[in-house]
């Protein structure tokens, strides 16, 4: 599935060989390691079930973009559109998204981002898509959350639910988020904190509880996932 772009940045001559050949065949080793993984437990899922029962089906799901990774395959099944940034990087991160069957809408918290949340909100509540943010993206700080996910959530009028999973195996780059990339045949566990319902009479500084509310729910979620395995992995960027 292509992705939905409006993206103006001017391409380099070296893109079209990283857009028809470096994407796919990364999309293909990704899907490779994603499928190798093993699920081995879903926390939270009845909460998860109970709202989209609730809401029609629909929801804002939120993460962090340090764990973005394993949503391809975690969340293949929802019907997604994501929000990715207009600069080259989130062009290429829509091209990637498009080989999992992932729909996006074009911006940031630094660059078109009112017309994305408003074309994103516009899809859930008419094409009945569900929405996805990283709602720390995209170049932090690091696991504060914006206030965009909950915007949408409320403009919509449907449940936010913050998602994230972690791995016994995985690579840990060295980027601002500390990416988190599970290693072939890891096992994955995965946690849906409680979703958030916010009225769509809250309005102005009345938001921020919810934007603290949703920050909170990844934090405690990111470290229980990891404590399954052992200790929090870092999420700060080591100066070399």
């Amino acid at each position: 599935m292509k992705a939905e772009s409006h993206n103006k940045t001017r391409y380099r001559w070296r893109d079209p060989v990283i857009f028809y050949i470096v994407i796919p065949l990364v999309a293909l080793l990704v899907k490779v390691i994603l499928f190798s993984c093993r699920l081995t437990r879903i926390e939270g899922d009845d909460l998860e079930s109970k709202a989209l029962e609730e809401s029609g089906g629909k929801a804002v799901y939120a993460t962090w973009h340090q764990r973005i990774f394993f949503h391809a395959r975690g969340l293949s099944d929802k019907d997604l559109t994501i929000m990715v940034s207009q600069s080259r990087d989130g062009e290429y991160a829509a091209r990637l998204a498009g080989f999992f069957d992932v729909k996006t809408v074009r911006g940031s918290s630094t660059r078109g981002g009112s017309g994305a949340l408003k074309e994103l909100t516009h899809k859930i509540e008419n094409e009945g898509t569900n929405g996805g943010m990283v709602v720390d993206g995209p170049v932090g700080p690091a696991r504060v959350a914006k206030i965009g996910a909950a915007l949408m959530a409320r403009n919509a009028q449907v449940p936010l639910i913050p998602r994230v999973w972690s791995a016994d195996r995985c690579w840990v780059l060295n980027s601002w988020d500390r990416l988190i990339i599970p290693k072939p045949f890891a096992k994955i566990v995965y946690y849906h904190a409680d979703p958030i319902l916010i009225p769509a009479s809250e309005k102005g500084d009345e938001m921020e509880k919810y934007r603290k509310l949703l920050e909170d729910r990844l934090n405690e979620a990111t470290a229980w996932c990891d404590k399954q395995f052992g200790e929090e992995k870092p999420w700060h960027k080591t100066k070399v």
